[in-house]
C-alpha cells in the first residue's frame, strides 16, 4: 500500500492555494507533478556537474555523461528492456511517433501499403500517419470502438491484410482510460500474418500508472513521455527493437550523431547516439532518472493498486450526480474518468471548480475523431496520479455540486438542459 500523506509531502507544489482552498490536482493525464527528488536531481547536476555530453574528458563532461548514460539503463531496466542501446531519448511520445513515421515509415510505407489504428488515438498518434498515408499514397485502415469504449477486436482481424505494414495504437486511451490487451492484440495480428506488419505502441498514459514489460509485450515500437511520470517536461523515450534502429536512417543531422564527417560524406554513430543529434536536454533526462527511481521505489504495482481503487470511488461517487455522462468502460479501466455535466460546457465547469482548488481538463483532449464518435464537441476529464486521495475526489464531487448550483441560479439551467442530451452511449 502507498503511504499517501508520505508521498504528498515529496510535492512542494500540492502546498499551493487556489481560490483559496489547497489545490486538489486531478489532471495527470495531461502532466504531473515533480517531487521535490526529481527538482533536487536537476538542480543539482547544474549546480555541481553542468557540462556537455560525450565530447569532453575533464572531470565535468565525464561525470555529465556518466549521470545521463546511467538514466539510459535505468529506463532499460523499468520497462524491461535487455539492451539500454535500444533507448532512444526524445522531447515527448510525440516526438518518438514522429521520428518513427519519417526514419522507418517513408521508407517501408508506400502506395496501397495499410497502417491500422484506432479512432480514439491521441492526435499525436493519428496525425502523423494520416499525413504519411497522404503524401505516400498509403491506407488508413482505423478500428471504431465499442458501446463501452473498448477496441473492436473482431474488426482488427478483419482489417489485417498482407498489405498491413504497421499496426499502430494505444496502451491506456488518454480520454476513455481504456487498457487495451496489448499481449492479446500481438498475438492475434502475428497469428494473422506472416510476417507480421510491426507494431507501434502509444504508452504515454500507461508507463506512468502500471508495470510495463516490453519484452513480454512483443511489440517492435513503444513511446512515452516523461513529463507524465513525475520527471520534467521536454524528454521521453522511444523504444525499438535493434534491428528495426539499425536499418532505420538518422531523423536529424549535425552534432553528436555522427562518426566521421568529411567533404565528401559522412557517416552515422552507433546506437542509439545516432538518433540523438545535437545537445540534449541532459537535465531533463538526470530529472527522468530521478523520476524512476522515485517510482521504482513505490512499485509500479502498488501505483496500479492505489490507482484503481481511487478509479472506483470516483466512478460511485460521481455515479449519483444527476445529469452526468460518463464515458469509457466502468471496469479494467486507468485512472481516467472523462463525462460531461448535462450540457452545462465543459470549460465552464473547470473554471468553477478552479476556483474552489479542484484542477481538471476541458476540451477535446487532442482526440477530436474520438469526440465526433461520441457525439461531442469536448467534455470534462479527471485523472489520477500517486500523491491523489478520497477526500480529493470528495472535493471534486462538491464542486461539481457547486457547478449545477450556480447554472441554476443563474437562469441557464432551465435552458440547457431542454438541448438535446448528449449520448450515453459511445457510439452515434
Amino acid at each position: 500500500m502507498i503511504d499517501t500523506k508520505k508521498v504528498r509531502a515529496d510535492f512542494p507544489i500540492l502546498a499551493r492555494k487556489i481560490g483559496g482552498k489547497q489545490i486538489a490536482y486531478l489532471d495527470n493525464a495531461a502532466t504531473s507533478q515533480k517531487p521535490r527528488q526529481v527538482i533536487e536531481a536537476i538542480a543539482d547536476y547544474y549546480k555541481n556537474h553542468n557540462a556537455n555530453i560525450h565530447r569532453g574528458i575533464h572531470t565535468l563532461s565525464v561525470e555529465a555523461t556518466e549521470a545521463y548514460e546511467e538514466v539510459r539503463q535505468k529506463v532499460a531496466d523499468f520497462i524491461g528492456v535487455a539492451d539500454c542501446a535500444e533507448i532512444v531519448f526524445v522531447r515527448n511520445a510525440t516526438e518518438a511517433i514522429n521520428l518513427v513515421a519519417y526514419s522507418w515509415g517513408r521508407l517501408n510505407i508506400g502506395k496501397g501499403d495499410e497502417i491500422v489504428l484506432t479512432v480514439a488515438e491521441h492526435h499525436s498518434n493519428f496525425v502523423p500517419w494520416q499525413q504519411l498515408a497522404q503524401e505516400n499514397g498509403a491506407v488508413l485502415k482505423i478500428i471504431p470502438i465499442t458501446e463501452t469504449g473498448e477496441l473492436d477486436l473482431q474488426v482488427l482481424k478483419n482489417a489485417l491484410t498482407k498489405r498491413t505494414k504497421l499496426v499502430t495504437l494505444f496502451h491506456i486511451s488518454n480520454v476513455l482510460g481504456t487498457i487495451n490487451p496489448i499481449k492479446e492484440i500481438i498475438k492475434t495480428v502475428t497469428y494473422i500474418l506472416k510476417p507480421k506488419p510491426l507494431i507501434l505502441i502509444d504508452g504515454a498514459q500507461a508507463v506512468p500508472h502500471m508495470p510495463v514489460d516490453i519484452e513480454k509485450i512483443g511489440c517492435d515500437f513503444y513511446v512515452f513521455s516523461g513529463h507524465k511520470m513525475l520527471s520534467p517536461t521536454g524528454v521521453g523515450v522511444l523504444w525499438a527493437r535493434r534491428k528495426i534502429l539499425s536499418l532505420m536512417p538518422p531523423f536529424l543531422f549535425g552534432g553528436e550523431m555522427i562518426s566521421t564527417v568529411s567533404l565528401a560524406s559522412t557517416t552515422f554513430n552507433d546506437l542509439p547516439w545516432k538518433f540523438e543529434a545535437g545537445t540534449p536536454d541532459i537535465g531533463g533526462v538526470i530529472g527522468l532518472g530521478a523520476a524512476v527511481d522515485y517510482l521504482s521505489a513505490i512499485g509500479m504495482e502498488n501505483v496500479r493498486k492505489h490507482e484503481v481503487e481511487l478509479t472506483r470511488y470516483a466512478l460511485a461517487k460521481l455515479a449519483k450526480i444527476p445529469e452526468i455522462t460518463i464515458y469509457g468502460p466502468r471496469e479494467k479501466k486507468a485512472g481516467v474518468i472523462t463525462f460531461n455535466l448535462g450540457n452545462i460546457p465543459p470549460h465552464d465547469v473547470a473554471s468553477i471548480l478552479d476556483s474552489v482548488g479542484v484542477a481538471i481538463r476541458s476540451g477535446h483532449h487532442c482526440a477530436q475523431p474520438l469526440m465526433r464518435v461520441l457525439g461531442i464537441a469536448a467534455a470534462c476529464r479527471v485523472s489520477f496520479g500517486v500523491y491523489n486521495t478520497e477526500e480529493e475526489i470528495d472535493r471534486l464531487i462538491s464542486g461539481l455540486k457547486k457547478v449545477q448550483k450556480v447554472f441554476r441560479l443563474s437562469g441557464d439551467w432551465e435552458t440547457r438542459k431542454n438541448l438535446p442530451q448528449i449520448p450515453s452511449n459511445l457510439v452515434t
